[in-house]
């Protein structure tokens, strides 16, 4: 078996270490023996991406956003959309998350227009929302806790119909108010987490490599590791906040 990762956008929405994220995949893959491989596509690169099983988009800042527009919109955005239908895992993190969205509009009010690949929006504050967290996810999402860092000024409000990836247990979430975080829709996981998430959430980054074979090879039960290390990183954490 063999997964390919491809790394969007690696140049410009590398904050807090979410690079960690790819790390940690391509570790639990090796360990149960399992190839992996992972290109890293560019600003302004061409490439086809109808060949890859998992999708990562990392976070950036306002700015990095807004300069990604047009090569969104002129080179990748119809086939990112067309890999999240066609059910490829995604895992997009805080301003990845919102370009997958139909806009962001900053607290002046100015709209910049995003991917509208599922059905949300985000509507910058004057007051950021800061520290670490920790929220459970949804039951179709294996219901697990998952503990990280948030740091980002925009409120997401979701679309009827569109659900959460989680219910917030302490911090903030999409938007301080109705304790929802992220968004879970077909294979994509969306959340404000950075940290890097994964490596100390073992149960999360299992549950996007199992949805990733399953898609791919079918009926997919991944050996178990000893993540002792990693669970007490979760729940030391967790125990914190």
């Amino acid at each position: 078996m063999e997964l390919k990762i491809c790394h969007l956008y690696p140049d410009v929405l590398n904050l807090y270490g979410d690079r960690g994220n790819i790390l940690c995949l391509q570790k639990r893959l090796e360990w149960r023996g399992i190839e992996c491989r992972v290109d890293y596509v560019k600003l302004g690169e061409q490439s086809d991406l109808t060949g890859y099983d998992l999708f990562f988009i990392g976070g950036g800042q306002d700015f990095d956003q807004e300069i990604l527009l047009e090569d969104l919109r002129t080179r990748k955005g119809p086939e990112i959309g067309a890999a999240l239908e066609d059910g490829r895992t995604f895992l997009c993190i805080c301003g990845g998350y919102q370009m997958m969205g139909h806009y962001y509009e900053t607290a002046e009010g100015e709209k910049c227009e995003f991917l509208g690949a599922i059905d949300f929006y985000t509507v910058g504050g004057k007051k950021r929302m800061i520290g670490n967290y920790a929220f459970r996810l949804g039951d179709e999402s294996g219901g697990s806790t998952v503990v990280g860092f948030e740091n980002h000024s925009g409120r997401t409000r979701l679309g009827s119909g569109v659900r959460p990836l989680g219910k917030v247990l302490k911090g903030y979430g999409n938007n301080g108010k109705d304790k929802t975080e992220g968004v879970r829709y077909r294979n994509a996981f969306c959340t404000y987490s950075h940290g890097p998430v994964l490596p100390k959430n073992p149960a999360f980054a299992d549950l996007l490599l199992e949805t990733t074979l399953r898609r791919k090879y079918g009926a997919c039960t991944l050996e178990p590791l000893q993540d002792q290390f990693e669970n007490l990183a979760h729940d030391t954490v967790l125990k914190k906040i």
